[in-house]
């Protein structure tokens, strides 16, 4: 095995050496960036990759952000909402929020509360192909008292608000009245290759396959950026990354992946940093695939899958070894969830008891349905092609035979009407990284009713139980409720395995040393760049 992980890593982590950058690189003033994925919206309502927020927490228009400290804070309201500031109603129903006067869009026009009411009224309209539903699904309507005040009226109290209706870790923001409210439906409204939004830096080009630029918002109400320029590269391969982040061609490679983790910060004139993110690495599981209904066979994939090695070789050690579905920087994450052991010969007692038996070259078989897995990935991200190889030898051990496939980023992620692998359920099993929320909510990707295009529930996973428990999470605004029903639904879900949870992702971002202010938080790492600047 040694031999051959060693084969292999000769291979993926092939790439230029000794190239030195240039000291004229970089332009003052101006961050070339890249997460190594691909841009298909820019409208984040309607987005299926987790990137599109990033870009938003630079440019749209949301209720709340993170402080430097990862503290969620007002941004375009003038307090969060609470029981005791009179916020929430009593009957916890109602949702008063106050607006920031003065506030203009990019393009100049205000800002008020009737873009807020016809952004619900847009969301709430199931015309629109909304990526993630489940937070509005508690919302009934909004309504206006004046230009700056706005009430939502709930179906049932929600707790999670706060860091859900138009939060920058969202996949939501506000969006602007005077451009999309002469229509109710926006999904192919020209808006959404180049959005207008409210933040310190607005779009001003997206060249598909290729980039998009910003400048700084001469209208954003907090003041003018440092940075005059941002353009977001899209360079979906690793190896191009780190070629251009050698060569000064890139500012910023955010999100290293584990397999350059350790080289990138050796690169001259290059700074790499590590923190804690909200992200959860895993294998997750088609659990209406005829192969995987059974937990039975979810559990022994589980059990046959060396996780701990997984991390320290293929990811090197760029997060920590989990179990839960909520990760650790979330309220109400369960510690106390015991890790699933490596343990291949349990793994074939669990499949023999569960009716999968072994035939002809030594591949496993129930009712003539062969135990076979077809595993999809993003192409151009070396160390999925490595997991894949190393799961196929040692899932072909215990009788199952594996599948490979890889496809393109924009079609990997793209939704349920682009014929999206991920969205339409072309997979038995599927490598994903899933972002958690401040709270212990994952609804939106572990509920019966969110598979897509309704949320980002891709495993289809589906247990009444666990949905009773969320939705009773969600309703209780009593802190110590809330802990006691978040266990109960992580218990479950961790005994289902409609996936095999790797690891917590630390997110590690290598970048030119001329690069000041920067300081990414686990939750949204592009909230704070008003201080942020390149100087060569």
């Amino acid at each position: 095995m040694r031999r051959f992980l060693a084969a292999l890593f000769a291979v993926v982590l092939a790439a230029p050496l000794g190239i030195r950058a240039p000291a004229s690189a970089a332009v003052a003033h101006v961050l070339r960036f890249s997460d190594g994925l691909d841009v298909a919206t820019l409208n984040p309502l309607l987005a299926t990759s987790g990137n599109i927020a990033g870009l938003g927490q630079l440019t749209m228009a949301h209720f709340t952000h993170f402080d430097e400290h990862g503290a969620l804070v007002p941004e375009l309201i003038t307090v969060i909402p609470s029981l005791a500031n009179g916020g929430i109603s009593r009957d916890g129903l109602s949702i008063t929020y106050h607006l920031r006067a003065g506030v203009k869009w990019s393009d100049g026009a205000p800002f008020d509360a009737g873009d807020v009411v016809y952004t619900v009224s847009a969301i709430l309209n199931r015309g629109n192909n909304i990526s993630a539903r489940e937070a509005w699904d508690h919302v009934k309507g909004a309504s206006a008292s004046g230009k700056y005040t706005v009430t939502f009226h709930l179906k049932s109290p929600y707790s999670p608000f706060a860091s859900s209706f138009f939060s920058s870790n969202t996949p939501s923001c506000v969006l602007p009245k005077h451009i999309l409210g002469g229509s109710p439906i926006f999904n192919d409204a020209p808006y959404n290759a180049l959005p207008v939004g409210i933040g310190p830096f607005r779009y001003t080009a997206f060249r598909r396959e290729e980039a998009v630029e910003m400048e700084a918002n001469p209208y954003y109400f907090r003041g003018r950026p440092k940075l005059d320029k941002i353009v977001y590269k899209i360079v979906p391969e690793e190896n191009t990354l780190y070629t251009q982040l050698q060569t000064g061609e890139l500012d910023l490679w955010a999100s290293v992946g584990g397999t350059f983790a350790d080289r990138v910060g050796q690169i001259p004139n290059v700074r790499a940093i590590k923190m804690t993110s909200a992200y959860i690495s895993a294998i997750y599981f088609n659990t209406q695939a005829p192969t995987l209904r059974d937990p039975a066979v979810r559990r022994a994939l589980r059990l046959a899958t060396d996780r701990r090695f997984l991390l320290h070789d293929v990811y090197h050690d760029a997060g920590t070894l989990a179990e839960s579905v909520v990760p650790r920087i979330s309220t109400d994450y369960d510690a106390a969830l015991p890790q699933a052991p490596y343990d291949p010969a349990g793994a074939e007692r669990l499949l023999d008891a569960a009716g999968w038996r072994r035939g002809n070259g030594g591949v496993r078989a129930k009712d003539g349905v062969p135990l076979t897995i077809n595993f999809v990935i993003p192409s151009g991200y070396a160390p999925s092609a490595l997991t894949t190889e190393i799961l196929r030898a040692a899932w072909g051990k215990i009788g199952v035979d594996v599948e490979v496939k890889s496809y393109a980023m924009g079609t990997y992620f793209a939704p349920t009407a682009a014929g999206g692998i991920l969205a339409t359920g072309k997979f038995d099993a599927a490598l994903l990284s899933l972002s958690g929320q401040v709270l212990a909510d994952v609804t939106q990707d572990y509920g019966c009713p969110y598979a897509p295009p309704n949320g980002f529930n891709e495993t289809r996973y589906c247990n009444h139980a666990v949905d009773a428990a969320m939705d009773a999470y969600d309703r209780s605004y009593d802190p110590k409720r809330r802990a006691v029903l978040a266990r109960l639904f992580q218990q479950q879900i961790d005994a289902d395995a409609p996936g095999i949870i790797i690891y917590e992702r630390d997110f590690i971002y290598a970048f030119n040393r001329g690069l000041t202010g920067f300081a990414p938080t686990g939750f949204a790492p592009f909230d704070h760049f008003m201080n942020v600047d390149l100087v060569p």
